[in-house]
């Protein structure tokens, strides 16, 4: 009778895992379905199958703009991320006690402060300087949302590496940075994959900040597509959005490949 409670819950798991993954996926695959439709209106199911939508895009020069805006953007975050996110964990792990909870809270307090209160900070605070419309204030703006995702992944690495690897570099003659390079990053590459792969789509989704932050030359992807879905639901919002997806697979795929995919789904 337990054998058969058990079997029972188990098949109900799976069918709300089931549900929940179909409940998730099904607006992407509408999003992508939409994007091949002749139609100059967004329907679903597509009454016509066609690449005409692609083309339009391409031969629009805002769009293309914005789209390149928000890679430049969420690249130039993923660095400034790791970089920062690595430094602050490397830095929390020579730390203890208290002081090391209050640091950690501190890391990632920006999570918890609404994008538009930040948007607006930031909008004061960049417009002093004449950078409220550059790639600069952007990246910075971004940064504060995917630096303390990256540092607490990282740090989550840092905690299942052997330390005494990169002591025992030390002790060979190794300097503190080369050790760390050749003995501590092999070893956490999953999670500095991660890590980055984390903040390049953190950034690559923002909103908020970006709406407040970004100019003609530098608006990025979902700002753009608010701007157009004001005016009429464009279907070259489906199509950017199909791009912009097949972009994050393939960054996955390229993360797994790097990482391997056993390590990179332990450390996400």
């Amino acid at each position: 009778m337990s054998s058969l409670a058990e079997r029972f819950r188990g098949v109900l798991l799976w069918v709300v895992v089931a549900v929940l993954f179909g409940f998730l996926v099904l607006p992407l695959g509408i999003v992508v379905a939409t994007a091949f439709d002749a139609s100059s209106a967004v329907v679903f199911p597509p009454t016509e199958l066609s690449l005409r939508w692609f083309g339009e895009l391409l031969a629009s020069p805002t769009w293309l703009r914005s789209m390149v805006n928000s890679l430049l953007v969420a690249a130039g975050t993923t660095v400034v991320a790791l970089v920062v996110g690595v430094t602050a964990a490397l830095g929390v792990r020579s730390t203890g006690g208290r002081f090391r909870t209050g640091l950690v809270g501190l890391a990632v307090l920006p999570l918890l402060v609404p994008g538009v209160i930040i948007g607006v900070t930031l909008l004061t605070f960049f417009s002093r300087f004449g950078l409220q419309q550059s790639y600069g204030a952007l990246v910075l703006a971004h940064s504060l949302w995917a630096t303390p995702l990256s540092f607490s992944v990282v740090q989550s690495a840092f905690a299942r590496f052997d330390w005494r690897l990169h002591e025992a570099a030390l002790d060979l003659g190794a300097s503190r940075s080369r050790a760390f390079l050749t003995v501590v990053v092999p070893e956490i590459r999953a999670g500095l994959v991660v890590a980055g792969l984390v903040a390049f789509i953190v950034s690559l989704q923002e909103f908020v900040m970006a709406l407040f932050l970004s100019g003609p030359e530098t608006r990025t992807v979902p700002v753009q597509a608010w701007n157009s879905l004001r005016q009429s639901l464009d279907p070259l919002v489906s199509v950017v959005s199909t791009i912009l997806l097949v972009t994050v697979l393939a960054v996955v795929v390229l993360a797994a490949a790097l990482a391997g995919l056993d390590r990179l789904a332990a450390d996400t």
